[in-house]
């Protein structure tokens, strides 16, 4: 596949163009990946600290801004590109579960699954908005870090809530960690779109989906572009 045809199956998701008109759960993980990611944004990542971590029982949440889509099949920078392996089994699975992994031998990323069970596709959720149990996030993170920045980048988010493998195949309509969807779209929300972040493979296709109103997302914004949404605003 050459990259003009690439680009053209990123932009529509393997499963094909969907105008998203509902955002509850049964219809969000049955769109195209690339949907999803875009529609992650502004969602709410909802965290319950386990028992023996500081802080156990405390709820961490924050609301996502900054999302990459990793498609299956055709997209070589996907964990799932090659096939299932034991540290990927969980992208193989059902739509709406947590995949995460360690890299570089220093943090964890935490990624949201999408497509049937058995393709392999997954949106990787790159940073967050700090909404409640801030005091516990920042106890977690060096201590001069701005408010803003506790939960901005893959690594940060993961350390802000405790994040690790232990969470990895979790259903994420439920439990200790979970995505809340919110009733409506915020009036303040742009959401632009660029190329993904620290990959070599792809790395021109326009994957990333941010919300530039906020001081949160990931310090790395070149080529980010605003982009006109395919869904509705009321969710």
């Amino acid at each position: 596949m050459n990259n003009s045809r690439a680009n053209v199956t990123a932009r529509k998701g393997l499963t094909g163009p969907m105008r998203i008109t509902n955002f509850r759960w049964e219809h969000l993980f049955a769109s195209p990946t690339i949907d999803v990611a875009r529609a992650l944004i502004g969602a709410y990542l909802r965290r319950v600290v386990p028992p023996g971590q500081p802080d156990a029982g405390s709820v961490l949440m924050g609301r996502i801004i900054e999302t990459e889509a990793y498609l299956p099949l055709v997209d070589p920078a996907c964990h799932g590109y090659r096939g299932p392996t034991a540290r990927n089994s969980s992208i193989f699975g059902r739509p709406g579960r947590a995949y995460v992994y360690f890299i570089y031998g220093n943090h964890f990323c935490f990624n949201v699954t999408t497509e049937p069970p058995g393709i392999g596709g997954a949106v990787l959720v790159r940073a967050l908005e700090p909404v409640s149990g801030i005091a516990a996030m920042r106890r977690r993170r060096p201590p001069e870090t701005p408010e803003a920045a506790l939960a901005s980048g893959p690594g940060n988010l993961c350390r802000a809530l405790a994040i690790d493998r232990s969470c990895d195949g979790a259903d994420l309509r439920s439990g200790a960690i979970r995505i809340e969807l919110p009733e409506a779209r915020s009036s303040s929300q742009v959401v632009i779109e660029g190329p993904r972040i620290g990959i070599r493979a792809a790395a021109r296709w326009p994957l990333r989906f941010v919300d530039a109103s906020s001081a949160s997302v990931s310090p790395f914004r070149r080529r980010l572009r605003k982009r006109s949404e395919m869904a509705d605003n009321t969710m």
